[in-house]
């Protein structure tokens, strides 16, 4: 009996191919996946939703062997990986960085370090090796060491931080100050007057901001008392902070706290709950980024609301402007976090004597 030939295999989708399908030349595809000027945004938009209908991706190793940059983007973290992995601000930011980098066939490289001088030898090392496109850069210092070292390098880079922190390099931030005011104006307009703020870790840049904008609106609007205590962002430092605050006897005692991260809101409510205190008409709790913890809680957490997966894909869409050299690629914020009330926070409880209990 004769043995059949074997099925050839499917033939590899090619660039023609993408670019037939997008409309465009081959070298318009290769524009496009090397992040190169002189394609306009509908047009790689175009050229991208072709290749995926395809299943098409550049050779990346290919690339590599050639000389290019890898499409690769890198983010390093100066926290511990027990941390980060329940810190719901980051899982959220990087998934919006993925999203973006995703459409474009790149990948994330996420590396954790140390400290400062870590990280300015790795994205050293990442660029000089070729391994990355351009970098993320998260959670500035004052006067941080990343800022002098990428230029020198001339590595493309997006700087996550308030302009005044970083040092001309492109930026994308919250406005963090504006925010806690409004946390602040928020708690007074309920009849508060003894406000405490749960913050991170004081050597921050946007912990700076917050802690300042957080003294001045509490100058006017916390006249009987205002407290700022620094932790590390994690549940166990909120719950440490929160159990010294509601410790206090009398008036020495805040009947509101802001904190700096969700996590450390959730710490706070379950030390308000073995404290023998309710919540919210012991003390009001507000929380930060607004999770999906804040609405898992009961009560469920008032909190500082913004959209932490669209900041991340806005920072990534910004990095590949400047890796392509585009002029609209500049510094800009995106929305401000904006106050949703839920159940955590009520005016202060009210005794027989019509005076406001502590």
């Amino acid at each position: 009996m004769t043995t059949p030939p074997p099925t050839p295999p499917a033939s590899r989708v090619t660039i023609k191919e993408v670019a037939a399908r997008a409309g465009v030349s081959k070298g318009a595809v290769s524009l496009a996946f090397n992040h190169k000027p002189g394609l306009s945004e509908a047009t790689r938009d175009r050229i991208f939703a072709a290749a995926r209908e395809l299943g098409w991706a550049p050779n990346l190793t290919a690339r590599s062997l050639a000389g290019r940059r890898v499409d690769v983007v890198g983010l390093a973290i100066c926290r511990p990986a027990k941390l980060l992995g329940l810190e719901p601000f980051y899982m959220e930011f990087i998934a919006g960085v993925e999203s973006v980098l995703t459409e474009r066939s790149c990948s994330l490289l996420l590396r954790l370090v140390r400290n400062l001088e870590e990280e300015v030898g790795l994205q050293d090392a990442w660029w000089r090796g070729k391994q990355v496109s351009g970098s993320i850069l998260v959670d500035f210092h004052a006067d941080d060491p990343r800022t002098a070292a990428v230029r020198r390098l001339g590595m493309p880079v997006v700087a996550v931080g308030h302009p005044s922190l970083t040092g001309g390099l492109t930026s994308v931030w919250t406005d963090d100050a504006t925010a806690v005011t409004e946390a602040v104006r928020y708690l007074a307009a309920l009849g508060h007057r003894r406000i405490a703020r749960v913050g991170g870790a004081a050597a921050l840049g946007h912990t700076s901001i917050r802690t300042a904008a957080f003294d001045e609106a509490a100058r006017v609007l916390a006249p009987d008392g205002a407290w700022q205590v620094s932790t590390d962002f994690s549940g166990e430092a909120g719950a440490r902070a929160t159990r010294s605050l509601l410790s206090a006897s009398g008036g020495d005692r805040p009947t509101a706290i802001v904190y700096d991260n969700d996590i450390m809101a959730v710490a706070g409510l379950s030390v308000a709950a073995e404290m023998g205190l309710s919540v919210p008409e012991d003390v009001s709790l507000l929380a930060w980024d607004d999770s999906q913890l804040c609405r898992l809680t009961r009560p469920t957490l008032s909190a500082m609301s913004h959209d932490v997966h669209g900041f991340g894909a806005e920072v990534a869409r910004t990095l590949f402007g400047v890796i392509r050299g585009e002029g609209s690629a500049g510094s800009h914020p995106v929305p401000t976090p904006v106050l949703t009330p839920r159940g955590s926070t009520a005016p202060p409880r009210v005794s027989r004597t019509g005076v406001r209990s502590p």
